[in-house]
């Protein structure tokens, strides 16, 4: 029995490990968060004058802007295949409206809107030499370089609500300094924690057609947060194992960030320093799950399903999830004279940014697997009311 742990998890600033592997660099965190920092001062100002005259507003105000996604929930990785695959920043831009009607704001502003911010971007992009991606249907899309981007998706919220929404401005310069020390941050930033974006139950999103989409950004974030303080660091890490796994067997599409985090989420067992057990736990359970539909009430009530891969797709991903599952567990069943055999399986898995390092293969006796085994979740027992007289 072999434990492959510390192949993916070792902790420690020279740790290089696939963990450490897939993490974005200091200096990639550095020149996205300029970027966007560009963008956000840039705009603010010239959304602003143009609230009353451009998009019909009763009163100037001025837009906030929001860090979403993948770099919201901690689990951005650095793509396998650059430049096919890049990282992206998602940042919301958010206006607030007084008149809210039915089914949103007024429905003249959305394309407004959406011309305006576009229109604001273009002096940016030609003085940074940055291209403007037009065509998208529900973000603004800025290139920033071979194997980045920037997404703009246009909010409105009701003028009463728009009160809450901040910049989470400490959290995002913890991560400068590496994923390690976000969960710091987070505890330490009193503005974090003051806000109550629960409290924005009208979000809208301007879309390029003029229409407005329901929309809550924060739904999956605060879903994700939850999920992770109840288990631990540990799941965030399979996300991104399983993300940097998915870069390496499709090239564009595939099962999506989204799915994967929730997917993992729902049935993870967290098991102190073996990484490698419950990443195998986590593949094996998404070999199922991804064959069908992927919903959570506790994000979404109306059950959105989460698996936007199509049928013939289901299928491939699932059973590609599977035959990472099965490898892991073929790994860790290999005897000590096969510790470079079990690191070959794994890069084949997870590419060459798995290290190639058998010293950090450690091994384990039976009484350890059992141990170390994770304890499938079993439905509680029925239990028929009965009455005594």
């Amino acid at each position: 029995m072999l434990k492959l742990n510390k192949l993916f998890h070792k902790g420690g600033a020279d740790a290089n490990v696939f963990e450490d592997r897939i993490a974005p660099t200091r200096e990639q965190r550095k020149f996205l968060m300029e970027c966007k920092n560009k963008v956000r001062e840039h705009l603010k100002p010239r959304i602003r004058a143009a609230t009353k005259t451009i998009l019909g507003m009763e009163h100037v105000v001025e837009p906030r802007f929001r860090t979403q996604g993948s770099w919201s929930y901690n689990t951005c990785v650095v793509p396998a295949k650059s430049p096919a695959q890049e990282m992206d920043w998602d940042y919301g831009v958010y206006l607030p409206v007084t008149v809210w009607e039915e089914n949103g704001p007024p429905h003249q502003m959305a394309k407004a809107y959406f011309s305006l911010v576009e229109e604001l971007l273009k002096d940016l992009c030609k003085a940074e030499k940055w291209d403007l991606i037009t065509g998208k249907k529900t973000c603004i899309r800025i290139q920033i370089a071979d194997w980045a981007h920037i997404d703009l998706p246009l909010y409105a919220a009701p003028e009463e609500e728009f009160e809450t929404i901040t910049e989470r401005v400490s959290l995002e310069k913890a991560m400068l300094d590496g994923i390690e020390h976000i969960a710091n941050a987070r505890a330490m930033d009193e503005s974090y924690q003051s806000q109550q974006w629960k409290d924005l139950d009208h979000i809208a999103m301007a879309t390029r057609s003029g229409e407005w989409r329901e929309s809550d950004p924060e739904a999956v974030a605060n879903w994700f947060r939850d999920r992770v303080e109840e288990h631990g660091e540990q799941l965030r890490r399979v996300c991104r194992y399983l993300k940097a796994w998915r870069d390496e067997h499709w090239d564009n599409g595939g099962p999506t960030s989204v799915s994967i985090m929730i997917a993992v989420a729902q049935n993870f067992v967290a098991q102190s320093g073996r990484d490698d057990l419950v990443t195998e736990a986590a593949a094996k359970h998404l070999g199922v799950v991804f064959k069908g539909e992927i919903r959570e009430a506790g994000i979404d009530d109306k059950k959105e399903d989460f698996n936007r891969l199509e049928g013939p797709d289901r299928a491939i991903a699932a059973r590609r999830f599977a035959e990472l599952g099965a490898a892991i567990y073929e790994s860790r069943m290999m005897r000590e004279h096969q510790k470079g055999q079990a690191v070959t399986q794994m890069r084949a898995q997870f590419g060459s940014r798995m290290p190639w390092d058998a010293t950090l293969i450690e091994v384990g006796g039976e009484a350890d697997a059992i141990r170390n085994t994770a304890p499938e979740k079993v439905a509680p027992p029925v239990v028929l009311s009965s009455s005594a007289g």
